[in-house]
């Protein structure tokens, strides 16, 4: 990875974890890169996101709405640096390998910009082989919000916590993180300067694209 694009990435996960604005220096690292080259997930995630064209419409930024250059991923990432800024029970907040678990099939991320409002918005999904793994691996987010949250940086990580059988919601000041499973796929959607509605509506606009 070019320092260019680690520092955007590190850039765009710092802001949309905490609502910080300053760059933070240091190198993400990667698992083995073609991650989904032996799928064995039966929904291709790359059809599951929204393209840019639909994210402009859904969030209503229409074309100030632009991609972060050097942050789309195929495979998740994990920002050591910024890790060692939070107690080890919020740290899985920049380590996508924890979020999205070692049974991922296949991964898509990109994230976006709204620059005359100070807004950033990501949508991510993760395929599995089947629909028990997945729900494994939503079910170790909610275990994970949940230990953040009993911690000291509980209200600053992940602030407002609300769960349902198959979605979970933590909203920190301005910023949020909005996760949920459908099927065999793991979707999340973060979010700074957004109203809430903006990823409730991306959300399932993604979900739509995943078949029962």
């Amino acid at each position: 990875m070019t320092g260019r694009a680690s520092t955007a990435l590190m850039c765009a996960a710092a802001v949309l974890t905490t609502a910080c604005s300053q760059t933070v220096t240091g190198i993400a690292i990667r698992p083995p890169p073609a991650i989904d080259e032996n799928s064995r997930s039966p929904v291709d995630v790359d059809r599951v996101l929204l393209d840019r064209a639909q994210m402009q419409a859904v969030t209503g930024a229409g074309t100030d709405l632009t991609a972060i250059p050097g942050t789309e991923s195929k495979f998740p990432v994990d920002i050591e640096q910024m890790m060692k800024t939070v107690p080890p029970q919020c740290d899985w907040v920049y380590a996508e390998t924890q979020v999205f678990g070692s049974e991922v099939e296949e991964f898509h991320k990109t994230t976006y910009q709204n620059p005359p409002d100070g807004g950033l918005i990501s949508q991510a999904a993760a395929g599995y082989r089947d629909a028990a793994t997945a729900e494994r691996a939503f079910d170790a987010v909610v275990e994970q919000v949940a230990q953040c949250e009993a911690s000291g940086s509980g209200t600053a990580v992940v602030g407002e916590v609300t769960a349902s059988e198959n979605s979970i919601h933590t909203r920190p000041g301005n910023c949020g993180r909005d996760y949920r499973v459908k099927s065999v796929v793991l979707v999340e959607v973060t979010f700074c300067a957004f109203p809430d509605s903006v990823p409730d509506i991306v959300m399932t606009n993604i979900l739509a694209n995943v078949p029962d």
